[in-house]
């Protein structure tokens, strides 16, 4: 009996007396299918399927032999088994620190000489690990300093001539970052080039040009999704060596996703490949696949059986197996640092400051509470996909209530219920800036005016876009700087070239002095990716929404390595009396307790997506239990 390889094809040449009829139907169990008299055939899944039969003919004490294709094969399979057995023993000498000694202390000795920046102790061992296995994860949580620890292995790969570029797939966010970081980790400006909206043509250009002043090259997701085929031309040029990048590389996790298959692409084209993020398993194991797939395209570690395997363990909530299979499968080849390690000084949240709503909102407000209850007596009529859709709309009316009384008069998409069914009403939220101020406003302009006077910055927190822009007018005309970052702020490269990008006002709000000392911000725009931590120590909440990714992302903004370690961050929070709000705050803080607890473990899923679109509805239930 042969075993042989030809045509993208694996045979199993044999006559009857070779082969018992059981035999025939394990072989036909394995996928193989009967070409033509005496002999089986196969056309996928050749590496796993040839290992199994040649197990299973062992097992069974069956005689064959290999055709020289198969032994070809075979021996590459065993060369990459080696390789990766070989990256799996150190990946886990370093993490279990029974590493040698002399070869470390010589790797810090390189960081000492050629590294501008002073590395932290878990910064160090981070760096070690990933230059030892060539292609590693950092999962870190946010804040760690995960850009140090891939800068310094790029300085040191480049030094060996092993690499030349960085080519950094991400968020438009971590574009400033990345390059604020470069200089001050490497003490030199890269030379960059924005791969990222602008001119299309002129963009495309930029892969074929001969440029040797760019170290650092940036894109997004989304250009790489219509530009891989440039990509891939520019990663595979001559005189390219590129250490890719993939940062926040949650955003590839939906397996077939179009920016999970160019991520996938890419990556052969790159010897040295790293992905970094906090929040490696935001909702099931299957988030894992498609990062690991990248770093090891040609033998990825978590195989489809092991696949198989978590899918049934996460389905019948077995965490304990599913745990075994991924420390056994991807342990030793990821590195993180737990918040608990990073040795920062604790975040102090405030007692909430209670305000008493103002006559005319407080009106408007419990006006929309009664309708609430009102309207959601009728619910039981409508299909459950209809009655999701109006609780999660309803929740936002509610809130912008105890944002900005004025926001009721704009228009949710999809959601036409009538909430104000009272002309008066309707007149209060109409005019309602000839009447009042929110009495949140009037509160923190004093706030803002105290921090002013001890001459200390403060970042504002609002979720409504309208609520910024009415807080940065009336910060203003009491005389005080103040700049926002919102959606509408546009991001480097883009069509609107003469405004302010959002790097440019981070980077204006972060030096002590520039006069720069009110951010205005919403989470979805500025939770992620940006670091206020060296000159801001104070966070106000001036509301807040029932999300609790963003929330977390945006405590760790003033609260992260290279700062927090000396300076103790302060979180302040205005509440309405008499409101939803405390509940708010109560269920946020026990979903970021929850969180936590789960980041600090490898393999724990969260519920850590930062666009999840449930939470009002989640808000709804707590609120009102009786109507589920």
């Amino acid at each position: 009996m042969e075993i042989d390889y030809s045509e993208n094809n694996l045979y199993i040449n044999y006559n009857d007396s070779d082969i018992k009829p059981y035999q025939k139907l394990q072989l036909k169990h394995y996928g193989f299918v009967e070409a033509s008299t005496g002999s089986l055939f196969l056309n996928e899944d050749l590496e796993n399927v040839l290992k199994k039969i040649i197990n299973y003919f062992e097992t069974e004490n069956i005689s064959f032999s290999l055709s020289s294709s198969c032994k070809g094969i075979l021996e590459d399979i065993k060369k990459e088994e080696r390789i990766l057995n070989d990256l799996f023993e150190t990946g886990k000498r370093i993490k279990n620190g029974d590493f040698d000694e002399q070869d470390f202390s010589q790797f810090k000795r390189f960081i000492k000489a050629n590294i501008p920046r002073k590395l932290k102790d878990h910064q160090e061992k981070a760096s070690y690990h990933f230059y030892r296995l060539g292609n590693s994860a950092n999962f870190s949580v946010p804040g760690a300093g995960k850009t140090t620890v891939i800068l310094t292995v790029f300085e040191k790969l480049k030094l060996e001539g092993k690499v030349n570029k960085i080519f950094v797939v991400g968020p438009a966010a971590c574009f400033g970052p990345w390059r604020e970081e470069f200089k001050e980790v490497l003490g030199r400006d890269p030379g960059y080039c924005i791969l990222a909206g602008g001119d299309i043509t002129e963009r495309k250009s930029e892969y074929y040009r001969s440029n040797e002043i760019s170290e650092l090259y940036l894109t997004t997701f989304n250009t790489l999704s219509n530009d891989q085929e440039d990509v891939c031309n520019f990663l595979n040029s001559p005189g390219i060596n590129a250490l890719l990048v993939i940062d926040e590389a949650h955003y590839i996790k939906r397996i077939s996703g179009e920016w999970a298959n160019a991520v996938l692409n890419i990556g052969k084209y790159s010897q040295f490949r790293t992905i970094l993020t906090g929040t490696p398993i935001p909702k099931s194991y299957s988030d894992l696949y498609n990062l690991f797939e990248f770093l090891w395209p040609e033998k990825p570690p978590i195989t489809s059986e092991k696949k198989n395997k978590l899918s049934i363990y996460e389905q019948s909530n077995d965490f304990r197996s599913a745990k075994q299979i991924l420390e056994k499968a991807i342990g030793p080849l990821f590195y993180r640092v737990n918040k608990s390690e990073l040795n920062l000084k604790p975040q102090i949240f405030n007692p909430p400051i209670s305000i008493q709503m103002n006559p005319k909102e407080r009106k408007v407000y419990e006006a929309i509470s009664k309708n609430i209850l009102e309207y959601s007596s009728n619910d039981y009529l409508k299909n459950i996909e209809v009655v999701n859709s109006l609780r999660r709309s309803r929740m936002i009316r509610l809130r912008q209530c105890l944002s900005y009384t004025k926001l009721l008069s704009s228009a949710i998409q999809g959601y036409e219920e009538d909430l104000v069914n009272n002309s008066k009403l309707g007149k209060i939220i109409i005019n309602y800036d000839e009447e009042e101020l929110p009495a949140k406003l009037e509160k923190l302009i004093l706030i803002v005016k105290e921090f002013q006077q001890r001459k200390e910055k403060v970042v504002i927190w609002a979720h409504f876009i309208g609520t910024i822009k009415l807080i940065e007018k009336h910060i203003k005309l009491n005389g005080i700087n103040c700049k926002k970052i919102i959606g509408e702020t546009p991001s480097e490269h883009s069509t609107i070239s003469h405004e302010e990008t959002r790097e440019k006002i981070r980077n204006e709000f972060v030096r002590s002095d520039s006069g720069l000392d009110v951010l205005l911000a919403n989470p979805a725009a500025c939770a992620e990716s940006i670091s206020l931590h060296k000159t801001c120590y104070n966070a106000v909440y001036y509301d807040l929404s029932y999300n609790g990714a963003q929330y977390l992302q945006s405590l760790d903004r003033i609260h992260r390595v290279g700062g927090s370690e000396e300076q103790e961050s302060f979180y302040h929070f205005l509440h309405y009396e008499n409101t939803i709000e405390p509940d708010i705050l109560s269920n946020l803080e026990r979903k970021k307790l929850k969180m936590l607890n789960i980041i600090e473990s490898d393999y724990n899923v969260c519920s850590l997506d930062m666009f999840e679109d449930n939470d009002d509805l989640e808000l709804y239930e707590t609120l009102y239990p009786d109507e589920n």
